[in-house]
């Protein structure tokens, strides 16, 4: 499976998330598939390795800028959170 493919099914994961509608609960405790977590961590551990590829690298970069829209997410469902038990 090429990078592009690889990286819409991770884009397809997020988007069928918000879509079935969210709490800031469910923000939280969102994880990607393990399929997705797993080739993330071998992304990881190449390029730790210096063993990327070009297309590896921007499939890395897909997921390290998704995982930064999830990591904002969680941070504000947090406060939301916080804030109403208040």
């Amino acid at each position: 499976m090429n990078t592009s493919i690889k990286i819409i099914k991770v884009y397809e994961e997020i988007i069928d998330f918000i879509a079935s509608g969210t709490t800031p609960q469910s923000v939280i405790d969102f994880r990607l598939s393990e399929i997705a977590q797993e080739r993330l961590e071998d992304l990881i551990y190449s390029s730790k390795n210096n063993e990327l590829t070009t297309e590896d690298k921007r499939e890395l970069d897909h997921y390290l800028t998704l995982e930064h829209i999830m990591t904002l997410a969680k941070a504000k469902a947090h406060k939301l959170i916080n804030a109403g038990a208040k």
